[in-house]
């Protein structure tokens, strides 16, 4: 199955600050949840987020907070994402059906949150260079984990070739220009 970005939205899983400095390779993650996040606004896919306890835990890293919008970020309690009613009610307004996740921590949240889309009957691709965790050993299972309970393992790259389907698509152009250095 391909991704389609007329049935996709991106979710952005819990990249606060706050916890970013003991994340294996963590400005690489920023950077890649954000090529994500402004290539889904090239391709007109939706984007959510969420945070892990805001109140305890703080806001999304800032860049990233101000790509997605920060009304568009849940805070949440539950460490699967879409477990929480608010974040719920936003991801099923859009009424989407495959997911993309990218985000933080790999064998924590990520992970639920990709086993509890599954559950409930969702094509769920998780982007397997913008994940991570303060240990990649804990990424590299969690990421064996979700493949086998059904999720798709993907790269940024096979995202945006997807969603375009075709070299003389409107998007390619700008694609090739800003997101293939």
């Amino acid at each position: 199955m391909m991704m389609d970005k007329e049935n996709a939205i991106v979710a952005v899983v819990d990249v606060q600050a706050r916890l970013l400095s003991g994340v294996h390779e963590n400005e690489q993650l920023v950077r890649n949840c954000s090529w994500l996040v402004r290539l889904a606004g090239l391709m007109g896919v939706p984007v959510i987020g969420s945070e892990q306890y805001p109140d305890g835990l703080g806001h999304t890293e800032e860049s990233l907070r101000e790509l997605v919008g920060p009304d568009k970020i849940y805070g949440k309690t539950f460490f699967a994402c879409i477990d929480d009613p608010e974040f719920e009610k936003a991801f099923q307004a859009h009424d989407r059906k495959q997911v993309v996740l990218c985000g933080m921590e790999s064998q924590a949240c990520v992970m639920q949150s990709a086993l509890r889309l599954l559950e409930k009957g969702l094509d769920v691709f998780v982007v397997a260079d913008a994940i991570s965790a303060r240990n990649p050993f804990d990424t590299d299972i969690a990421l064996r984990r979700m493949e086998q309970a059904g999720a798709r393992i993907v790269t940024r790259e096979m995202v945006g070739f997807e969603w375009l389907r075709r070299s003389d698509a409107a998007e390619f152009k700008a694609f090739s220009k800003e997101f293939l250095r």
